[in-house]
């Protein structure tokens, strides 16, 4: 039901006994996924996923014993991955495409032409397409929720969403990250292979978390007051560090993704050293490709403090940078 009033999709088009499947979060299904799919008898396997990148990606798709391939997310692509670019003979190769969708951690969200294009493409080369929608509840204008891969499928007349599968999670949406509940949901044949694999190294989740996840996934209410908290960070933080950074304001996520005045990880260290901020180094999330490191020189930042921690630490990474 969250599914359907969510992304709008037509009533018959999901149906929970063969297209949802409960997970103990999706992180441990992202990992999965890749191992379920990749047929490393074959030759060369690849995963493509966006760069920056969340760490599981790439870990599961060289476990799985495939070869990565990373597409740059860069500012004159609007902070998304450029996929018209990837070489047809990566293609060829490609298994398994992860993407993320808001994305971590640009905050940028891709649109109905963006996924029209991803669809075309695995139907031509044959991947599954595995999106990690954790960040589609926090967004900045309430009017416009992303757009997520399902409701896209559906526009273009995929109503069997052969070649998705999609990750959602209530540890973003609820601020429940401990309890380790979600779900997958997508083409069900795809669902088949993958309830098959997790029964050899999933866990039930537990009664106790089932209840507490139907609560939350039935509860909007919560959802929107944490938007507009985030809301309030956002606007806090950006007027005070605007005029010493380079930063934008995301359409989704609760990160910023600031550009530094200096080398990423020696204004890591210093933030730690002479602010006691903590931040992450933006190389530290990505590969360099193609003589590029799009982390390079940035550094992610995540609002999930309270408001005043949120503005406490903008203060000091703004004193900081004056200090330089």
């Amino acid at each position: 039901t969250w599914l359907i009033n969510r992304y709008k999709l037509p009533v018959d088009t999901v149906n929970p006994d063969i297209n949802v499947l409960p997970v103990t979060g999706t992180r441990e299904a992202l990992f999965a996924i890749a191992h379920c799919v990749i047929d490393s008898q074959l030759q060369d396997p690849m995963v493509v996923t966006g760069n920056p990148f969340y760490q599981i990606y790439e870990g599961a798709g060289l476990l799985a014993g495939a070869s990565m391939w990373y597409v740059n997310t860069l500012e004159e692509n609007q902070y998304l991955p450029d996929y018209s670019n990837v070489p047809d003979h990566i293609w060829e190769r490609c298994q398994l495409l992860y993407i993320c969708s808001p994305n971590n951690p640009t905050g940028m969200v891709m649109n109905q032409q963006e996924y029209e294009l991803l669809f075309k493409l695995s139907d031509r080369y044959n991947f599954v397409i595995a999106a990690d929608e954790c960040y589609s509840e926090i967004y900045q204008d309430e009017s416009q929720p992303p757009l997520g891969i399902l409701q896209a499928a559906d526009v273009a007349g995929r109503r069997n969403f052969k070649n998705i599968i999609i990750f959602h999670s209530l540890s973003k949406r609820s601020n429940v990250p401990g309890m380790r509940s979600g779900f997958v949901a997508g083409d069900p044949d795809l669902l088949t292979y993958f309830y098959q694999y997790r029964t050899y190294h999933g866990c039930a989740m537990s009664p106790y978390i089932q209840e507490a996840s139907i609560a939350a996934w039935n509860d909007e209410s919560h959802v929107i007051e944490n938007r507009n908290l985030y809301r309030e960070k956002f606007d806090a933080v950006l007027d005070i560090l605007g005029p010493v950074m380079e930063v934008y304001r995301p359409q989704a996520g609760f990160y910023l993704w600031p550009k530094t005045p200096i080398d990423d990880v020696e204004f890591t260290r210093l933030l730690v050293n002479n602010e006691n901020v903590t931040v992450l180094p933006g190389s530290f999330t990505s590969r360099e490709v193609e003589k590029v490191n799009p982390g390079k020189k940035r550094i992610r930042m995540a609002l999930v403090a309270s408001l005043d921690d949120c503005i406490t630490a903008a203060k000091r990474i703004k004193k900081q940078i004056n200090s330089l």
